[in-house]
């Protein structure tokens, strides 16, 4: 089993770095950020039309370029080192994988392509009020009416909730947890932005009262599709903060070397440079981590739940103690607004959380594994 990124992997990485390193530098972050849709629609096209990116691994009968997760891995390595401000990860991680894993050839015929060429802005709206990452929480409803159904409820923490033209909703039909395509301007539908902490990644609620969606895969199959969806998303979320925490390590040794202090680099002194062989040491294993989820996530193998589980909880914990301690040695310039690292921190802390704590990915594992 070879975990080297092969010859074309690795200038997919160059190239997705080059591109995001002129479109998503700390400017255009800042930029992005206080906007209300929370991204630039040219360079949402541009990574569409010309970088392929929307469409990398929908498969080609569907309009996009049928590549595997591995290579998925690494261009959301390189949008969690750049804070890319774009609903990518709503789009292509949450939506597109249900779809493809919706077994419903039908919806994947009409929504996959328009994901694909970046025209369709796409989420996954499962999570509620409660907070809850599991099936249990879930109980908006959905009544047949006829060739459609109808929706209530309302959702919580939506990804790019606000902006999306697309939303699968997860709700209750008295066959269980099904999944339900929405338009994004359907009637009843009332999406509210919320202010979040990490303004890097747009969160919205959407509430919904009599709104008509479609039926994607089975009735009652939809927790299936989603459990299986969540273990990618946390696969996918492990190697962003993975290059989050990568460019944290990157900043906090570079200003070890050029601050001086008592005529010598803070570098030199024993306690940074134990904070930084830390740091150093919790990054590779993080990359282990991800990298070793990324390949169960191409091969769909009986590994990927607690690997995943694994992957999450690891890399969570590793990027928050990165962005701390990036800030710690940078000490009181690193503290303020102006600053880059705090924009780190922020990421950090809300990735920690999306999708389920490492406390809750650690209880998942145990469970999973049989303890």
């Amino acid at each position: 089993m070879n975990f080297a990124f092969n010859e074309e992997q690795e200038e997919l990485r160059k190239t997705t770095r080059q591109f995001l390193e002129a479109k998503s530098d700390e400017a255009a972050v800042r930029e992005q950020m206080d906007t209300e849709a929370g991204y630039d629609a040219a360079v949402w096209s541009q990574m569409g039309e010309q970088m392929g990116l929307q469409g990398l691994v929908i498969p080609e009968e569907f309009g996009g370029s049928g590549y595997g997760y591995i290579e998925l891995i690494v261009i959301l390595e390189e949008m969690g080192r750049a804070l890319l401000c774009a609903p990518f990860f709503s789009t292509v991680v949450l939506a597109a994988n249900t779809l493809i894993h919706s077994g419903d050839d039908a919806a994947k015929a009409d929504l996959l392509p328009g994901i694909a060429s970046g025209e369709t802005i796409a989420t996954l709206a499962f999570t509620e009020d409660n907070g809850r990452w599991d099936e249990e929480g879930i109980t908006a409803t959905a009544t047949a009416d006829g060739d459609s159904w109808k929706l209530n409820g309302s959702k919580s923490y939506v990804l790019d909730g606000h902006t999306a033209s697309l939303i699968i909703v997860a709700a209750r039909t008295s066959a269980g947890v099904s999944l339900f395509a929405v338009d994004g301007d359907a009637s009843g539908l009332t999406r509210t932005a919320l202010s979040t902490m990490d303004q890097t990644r747009k969160q919205a609620k959407l509430d919904l009262a009599d709104v008509p969606g479609r039926l994607i895969g089975t009735d009652g199959g939809g927790w299936a599709v989603l459990e299986r969806v969540l273990d990618l998303a946390a696969v996918g979320l492990a190697a962003e903060q993975v290059g989050g925490a990568q460019k944290c390590l990157e900043m906090a040794v570079q200003y070890a070397k050029d601050r001086v202090q008592f005529g010598r680099p803070i570098g030199s002194f024993q306690a940074i440079k134990h904070k930084c062989a830390d740091m150093l040491l919790e990054v590779e294993s993080a990359k282990s981590a991800a990298y070793y989820a990324g390949w169960c996530a191409a091969e769909l193998n009986d590994e990927l739940p607690s690997v995943a589980s694994l992957a999450k909880a690891y890399c969570s914990e590793a990027y928050f103690h990165a962005a701390a301690e990036n800030i710690q040695i940078h000490g009181g310039i690193g503290f303020t607004w102006e600053h880059p690292a705090h924009l780190y921190f922020k990421r950090a802390k809300s990735s920690e959380l999306l999708f389920g704590d490492p406390t809750y990915h650690r209880e998942l594992l145990a469970q999973r594994i049989g303890i």
